[in-house]
């Protein structure tokens, strides 16, 4: 069969010779409602760096045109980790079993006062290494030196969207080095890298910087990458200090008008907050959407995003890893498995969050929440050719009784065999194609120490959540 066109408006489809031709996969594709149906022995045929055409059978690859044998494997649209810090790889494992306090203010915070532009980029590199190999294809990056983040991105071949990072105690000039950024690396990467405003957090930002960063997000159309009630705690000092959630203080400064993406989100007061974001999401215009990354919450024994609460008030949730140094992985495949079963764990309930919701979340969802729904996350003509191939022929993967569920439940990061971004294989059968891991891992292991090194006291900031 020849599966439907993915819902929302579709790019052009480019004519001509094919460029790339995946052949005999079974194929995730959306129906027109955006529920998920699988093609088998499915061809998927690349031009331009765009999807022309995903059917069943179909023609063999034209004399020039690159192919990818697909037997034995799942395509579906690449991964989107809605929410990281790529540079903090260089952290992993630094800060183990401490409550978010003392994690920023003892260690990730005095730690982060060293970092150097080199720091950064061989960060970067590490992690779009990782996150090629898991199967993410775009990531939403929100970090300082992001010049270093950008060059990672535009060398390894990924997708990004990427904001540099400011704090209020920066004075105007943060503000100001965020929105130079935007504007200069927006569209870099031959179209791949878009950008966003950065405000770290309302209890970094305040409300008179995060009304700036409103007013300039609505005058250049960019979307605006925040964190904002991270947990319980930080929404109740909030209350207690200003009278407003931190939703509701993104809500007076404007930055809800705007197109807004809020990382975590598990210290939602739902009788406050759910109004707000409901009001945002039904808004003409503009656009309200969260990222989750389940693993981090589970470490610092936080509460989870009310996923299902979200869903039903019309907010996409995205799914993200935030960054190694809390999370210690970039597995956004991770997330998917983790954020089915915690749902169910949270809501009591059996029959929520199902295989294909966990799916939708992880593609759909995930495009949308990044605001790219009309470019990636689906595999149909028009759309991007961000595609991974999954191996399912392993023991651990057999036998399929249901597709949706043994992905999600069985399938792990590393069956991911094969990464294609924009048309270009990344990696092919598990091998990178655009990093030298251990001259990166080589480089970076020889700054460490120096990176480490919190003799000196200081830090870049005060967390008081």
């Amino acid at each position: 069969m020849t599966p439907p066109p993915s819902p929302g408006p579709a790019g052009l489809i480019p004519h001509g010779p094919a460029d790339l031709v995946v052949t005999g996969c079974t194929a995730l594709t959306h129906d027109p409602r955006g529920e998920i149906v699988f093609v088998d022995d499915a061809t998927i045929v690349v031009r331009d760096g765009v999807i022309a055409s995903v059917t069943a059978g179909g023609p063999q690859p034209p004399p020039g045109a690159g192919h990818v044998d697909g037997r034995g494997t799942v395509a579906l649209p690449g991964l989107v980790n809605c929410h990281t810090h790529t540079p903090m790889v260089a952290l992993r494992g630094l800060a183990e079993d401490l409550p978010a306090h003392a994690w920023f203010n003892d260690w990730i915070w005095p730690v982060e006062s060293n970092l150097t532009e080199r720091v950064v980029g061989l960060g970067a590199r590490l992690a779009c290494a990782e996150m090629i190999r898991a199967g993410v294809t775009t990531f939403a990056d929100h970090y300082f030196a992001m010049d270093e983040v950008a060059a990672a991105t535009e060398e390894s071949g990924l997708r990004a969207v990427l904001g540099h990072a400011y704090f209020s105690t920066q004075g105007p000039e943060g503000r100001a080095a965020s929105l130079d950024f935007a504007l200069r690396q927006r569209g870099a990467a031959d179209g791949r890298i878009t950008t966003c405003l950065a405000p770290h957090a309302p209890y970094t930002v305040d409300e008179a910087d995060l009304a700036a960063t409103a007013e300039l997000a609505g005058e250049h159309g960019l979307l605006v990458h925040i964190h904002a009630a991270e947990n319980r705690e930080q929404t109740g000092n909030s209350l207690a200090r200003h009278g407003r959630t931190p939703i509701e203080i993104l809500e007076r400064a404007g930055l809800l008008a705007t197109d807004v993406l809020l990382a975590h989100v598990t210290g939602l007061d739902t009788d406050r907050d759910l109004p707000v974001l409901r009001r945002a999401a039904e808004r003409p215009g503009g656009r309200v959407a969260v990222a989750s990354a389940p693993r981090g919450y589970l470490k610092f024994g936080w509460d989870t995003t009310p996923v299902r609460a979200l869903r039903e008030a019309g907010v996409p949730v995205g799914l993200a890893t935030d960054g190694a140094a809390s999370n210690n992985t970039l597995d956004v495949w991770e997330s998917m498995t983790l954020t089915a079963l915690v749902q169910k764990s949270v809501e009591r309930d059996p029959t929520w969050l199902t295989a294909r919701q966990a799916l939708d979340h992880a593609t759909l969802q995930s495009a949308r929440a990044v605001g790219l729904g009309d470019e990636i996350g689906s595999l149909a003509a028009g759309r991007r050719a961000d595609i991974v191939l999954v191996d399912m022929t392993g023991p651990h993967t057999q036998p399929v009784h249901d597709l949706a569920a043994t992905l999600v439940h069985s399938a792990r990061s590393g069956d991911v065999r094969t990464t294609i971004v924009a048309g270009r294989v990344l990696m092919r059968d598990r091998e990178l194609l655009t990093l030298d891991v251990p001259d990166i891992v080589g480089e970076l292991s020889g700054l460490l120490p120096e990176l480490v090194d919190r003799s000196h006291g200081k830090r870049i900031q005060e967390y008081e959540g």
